[in-house]
């Protein structure tokens, strides 16, 4: 028997990261974490790195995402991927909306 998971839309459980950045884990399963990003304009996502890989795609508005000190301008339909370890950052032009997925699911983003 295949074991799924359904997730439904909603304006709860938001997690503030930073002054301006929200994230919301979406759904997860074995392998993946999907995580909506709420960045406000004029904020920055300062930068980090984790071991998991991330793939994103801007729904709404333009950041510049900053991999490893290259500087890439982002706007709604592009998309990446960050591989793990990678440090990386955003400046939020925009006020936008992003979708990642993170894989091997990212432990400390999994809601309690």
């Amino acid at each position: 028997m295949q074991t799924y998971k359904i997730g439904k839309t909603s304006e709860d459980d938001y997690i503030k990261v930073f002054d301006g950045i929200e994230r919301k884990t979406l759904v997860y399963g074995d392998n993946t974490l999907l995580t909506e990003f709420k960045l406000e304009k004029g904020k920055i996502l300062p930068a980090h790195s984790h071991p998991e890989e991330q793939t994103g795609y801007l729904v709404s508005g333009h950041i510049i995402l900053i991999i490893n000190g290259e500087r890439h301008d982002i706007k709604p339909g592009d998309s990446w991927v960050i591989p793990g370890n990678s440090e990386h950052g955003a400046e939020t032009i925009e006020d936008s909306v992003a979708v990642e997925i993170f894989s091997p699911v990212r432990e400390d983003y999994i809601p309690e």
